[in-house]
């Protein structure tokens, strides 16, 4: 996979004629993806996103994610993410040489796991246990891509008390991750009492007039407190996506 630093080592090569410009043609003209045939690896997305390219593992066959992997790692890519990615799935893959880190509360499974530098401070806090692997993979994808991440779990609305206790938290994050199912109300609370960028995570957790998280997500994006944002159901990834994008837009931390 091609880095800034390579394709800059490319041009400086071209400007010195160590490269002809043909040459640097053909390179950067093979980069882009690579076609497996049932699937098209993007090899720019590092390049462009500053992550590689992320498998969602539900509906595809172990096959699949395991040809999509090694063209990856053959590729340089490290750290992929394999979101929704079951057990069996894990099982299979590792048993076939695969070096997965797997976290089964997450489904989650990171692919050619390397050192991480991790900068900042996301705060995902989730409602309720029930919710907690909506949570899960939030923090760990906030992780993966470089951020570094507390977790305060199991401090809804039906116990206030739980979460003031730990205010010091919600002031001193970057960005906060809300994760709530029912009525949806955490992030609001939260909102109210944060300085950062908010983001709302509604899930399928609650009883039947929840509609599978449709109530959470209407309440969400009807939240009066500003400042807060609001994913699709259950995606912790895309919360924690964004929420590292969101702290790490300065790039200027105290390790």
């Amino acid at each position: 996979m091609f880095k800034d630093k390579d394709i800059m080592q490319l041009l400086q090569d071209v400007a010195c004629a160590k490269v002809t410009v043909n040459e640097a043609y053909n390179k950067l003209r093979r980069a882009p993806f690579e076609d497996l045939g049932y699937a098209r690896i993007d090899l720019h997305r590092g390049i462009r996103q500053g992550m590689s390219e992320v498998i969602y593992g539900k509906g595809k066959t172990t096959a699949q994610i395991e040809g999509i992997v090694r063209g990856m790692a053959e590729n340089g890519c490290r750290n992929v993410l394999i979101t929704r990615l079951d057990p069996d799935k894990a099982a299979v893959l590792t048993a076939r040489g695969i070096e997965l880190d797997y976290h089964k509360d997450a489904l989650i499974g990171i692919a050619s796991p390397a050192p991480i530098r991790k900068i900042g401070n996301v705060l995902v806090a989730s409602a309720g246990t029930s919710d907690q692997y909506v949570a899960e993979e939030a923090a760990l994808t906030a992780e993966v891509t470089g951020s570094r991440v507390t977790r305060l779990y199991d401090v809804g609305v039906a116990g206030i008390h739980r979460l003031l206790a730990r205010i010091d938290l919600i002031t001193s994050a970057r960005c906060i991750i809300a994760v709530a199912g029912m009525e949806g109300a955490l992030p609001s609370v939260i909102g109210g009492l944060a300085d950062c960028p908010v983001i709302a995570v509604p899930t399928s957790v609650g009883y039947g007039a929840s509609f599978g998280g449709v109530a959470a997500l209407l309440g969400m994006l009807n939240s009066c407190a500003a400042g807060v944002s609001v994913v699709n159901i259950d995606n912790g990834f895309g919360a924690g996506y964004l929420a590292s994008k969101i702290n790490q837009m300065d790039g200027i931390y105290e390790e």
